[in-house]
């Protein structure tokens, strides 16, 4: 018989492979910063700066200490991180990058094929990609702006619009790398520039792609579906992480459990890693502060499982039209030990320096106590003192 998971024990899994159990005030550093990344194995990036970058509020949540300039030195001078797509754009272990090779061979053939390749590039693609790695190549590292004044046969707008489309391309394929940013707009390189010596390794054959694609997806998930492997990275097909499932449980890396559900819903067939009782054995206890989260953050990345793991629906609203929004625009989720309890809308106003809370709800059953509250105002002060602001409004 197939062991029984208890979704508090599946919470307390997830959320401790998640970094989540772990201290949020331990002493930080660069090197713990570049630990924690490994843990969660990328982190998302998003253009959104309401409070903060997303990846800054996900590694703020995991690390309070946590100085963005560190992360900036991890990907601009130590290059131990590198910039690229998972679901999304996300930070990435530069260890990994051989990883990213099939993916940049499909990318290519992709944006090929794709109508807005030929909307963009106008009548001759292959003068725009070669005017585009000619200029970085003989220049260094360029952002699309620096395209925009430069003057062609055609004129400046059909330059302009063709060469960014190119620099993206051009990195989505390998080609090019992202060198650092400047105000968060991107500076392009030739990869072999900006990562030699991962750039020169060769990729791996489809097989040894997959175990890593699972293995590495299932260290940081424990309990999983094959979907859920596969969606981690967004690197393989449904049927290759279910091949993998089959071989690896017959060598007994994984066993098949039965995981109960925090929502009610019937228990799920999974998997989990074979040391799963071990590692529940020895997972912190999660703090027992009050932690927002960031809405990008891993852990309800996922919405179904999100209300599986802890019965919490959360769904980020801020492409929802606003008369159909439940809550608002850049909603937090709360997390109060390793239970979701409530979400918060917040805005900073970096001139003002005021971080205002437009909008607060606890979850069905949670009481906003005198001690819950204060939790609450203590977990907004960390996080005003970390995006700068002297001031909160709206609590």
């Amino acid at each position: 018989m197939m062991d029984r998971i208890p979704a508090p024990a599946a919470a307390r899994l997830f959320l401790s492979a998640q970094g989540l159990c772990a201290d949020p005030a331990r002493k930080a550093t660069k090197r713990e910063l570049m630990k924690t990344i490994d843990q969660l194995g990328f982190v998302q990036v998003d253009t959104i700066n309401v409070v903060a970058r997303a990846h800054d509020l996900t590694l703020w949540s995991r690390l309070h200490g946590y100085e963005p300039r560190w992360l900036k030195a991890l990907l601009e001078k130590d290059r131990t991180l590198f910039e690229h797509w998972t679901h999304d754009a996300s930070i990435i272990p530069v260890c990994w990058y051989r990883h990213w090779k099939p993916r940049f061979a499909r990318a290519m053939e992709r944006i090929q094929t794709h109508p807005w390749w030929e909307e963009r590039m106008g009548g001759d693609p292959g003068a725009v990609l070669e005017h585009v790695r000619s200029r970085i190549r003989e220049e260094g590292p360029l952002k699309s702006s620096d395209f925009e004044h430069q003057t062609g046969e055609r004129g400046t707008w059909w330059v302009w619009k063709p060469a960014k489309a190119a620099l993206e391309a051009l990195w989505r394929t390998g080609e090019l790398a992202i060198a650092g940013r400047e105000h968060f707009a991107k500076r392009y390189d030739l990869a072999e520039r900006v990562h030699p010596g991962a750039h020169a390794l060769a990729a791996l054959g489809d097989e040894a792609q997959r175990e890593w694609a699972c293995a590495t997806a299932a260290e940081r998930l424990v309990i999983f579906t094959p979907r859920e492997l596969a969606a981690f990275w967004d690197d393989i097909e449904l049927e290759a992480a279910r091949a993998w499932c089959t071989s690896a449980e017959g060598e007994g890396r994984i066993v098949p459990v039965e995981v109960e559900s925090a929502d009610g819903s019937a228990p799920q067939i999974a998997f989990a890693v074979e040391d799963w009782k071990v590692r529940l054995k020895n997972a912190p206890e999660p703090p027992e502060q009050i932690r927002l989260l960031c809405p990008f953050d891993p852990v309800l990345r996922d919405r179904a499982r999100g209300l599986r793991r802890f019965n919490f629906d959360y769904r980020f609203e801020a492409f929802t039209p606003a008369p159909k929004r439940l809550y608002g625009y850049y909603v937090l989720p709360i997390l109060e030990g390793e239970r979701f309890v409530g979400r918060l809308d917040a805005k900073l106003y970096r001139e003002q320096e005021v971080l205002e809370v437009r909008g607060l709800w606890w979850e069905k059953g949670v009481k906003p106590t005198k001690a819950r509250m204060k939790r609450l105002m203590d977990a907004l002060e960390t996080l005003a003192a970390f995006v700068g602001a002297e001031e909160i409004q709206g609590v």
